[in-house]
């Protein structure tokens, strides 16, 4: 069990909850989500709360993050995307905190489930839709007809941008899932590797060097991955808000 690669994504059951036949059970999962938003809130409260006039190495971590994503967010949908300034940077935080604990031995990656990424992209795209509509109206329809298409082309490129548009919760909750499962597996299987040739003798340990080098360069990719995979949410996400501001573009 220690060495299977798949185990360490096992729900399990902290508090039994069930009500009318519905399981609200308390999990795991549940327990590191509350954990990385706590942790998040903390670390941002903690390193903002002097407010020095020289930043402490902390609180300029907590302001080129803030910084960071609000130039992402001007950059991708003008001025008036920092009005959703507050989403995308709390997307970005709790993404990335969330992958930083995962690289913990023994802690939970609540982003390598599938249902949790899914759910922060449906929260996107349903931004998007309600304020798309509340701001243009029936106008956001414009979206899925590019300026300048020929009218024979209409209905085969509205059906095109259609299917990209319900495709797009798909693509941010999968890219997110497949990364972070995909590298903790490997890094499991050469953990694996080292434990397992470890036991047969001084053979054994020769041989687990290999495995042990992989193991250490795979830590540091995945350790890469967790900001680069936050950061690709995070843009994406922008990306997707600039179509509630500017659909006809």
């Amino acid at each position: 069990m220690a060495n299977d690669p798949i185990h360490q994504f096992q729900i399990s059951k902290l508090i039994p909850i069930e009500i009318g036949g519905l399981d609200f059970s308390f999990t795991n999962s549940s327990a590191f989500m509350v954990a990385t938003v706590v942790a998040a809130s903390a670390f941002l409260f903690l390193t903002t709360s002097s407010r020095g006039l020289v930043p402490s190495r902390l609180q300029s971590v907590s302001e080129m993050s803030y910084e960071f994503v609000a130039s992402m967010l001007r950059d991708a949908a003008g001025p008036q995307g920092m009005r959703f300034f507050p989403l995308v940077f709390s997307l970005f935080m709790f993404v990335l905190v969330a992958n930083l604990i995962g690289l913990f031995p023994y802690f939970f990656t609540v982003t390598s489930h599938l249902i949790v990424t899914f759910a922060l992209a449906l929260l996107v795209i349903g931004t998007v839709i309600v304020y798309g509509f509340m701001k243009h109206g029936f106008g956001f329809l414009k979206l899925f007809v590019p300026h300048g298409v020929p009218g024979i082309l209409v209905p085969l490129v509205v059906l095109i941008e259609v299917i990209s548009f319900l495709s797009r919760p798909i693509s941010l909750s999968v890219r997110l899932f497949a990364n972070m499962l995909a590298g903790h597996i490997t890094l499991k299987v050469f953990a694996g590797f080292v434990t397992s040739l470890s036991a047969f003798g001084a053979v054994g340990v020769v041989g687990s060097i290999l495995p042990l080098f992989m193991t250490v360069a795979i830590t540091g990719l995945e350790v890469l991955v967790a900001f680069l995979q936050a950061y690709v949410f995070a843009v994406l996400t922008c990306m997707y808000l600039n179509d509630a501001l500017h659909p006809g573009h």
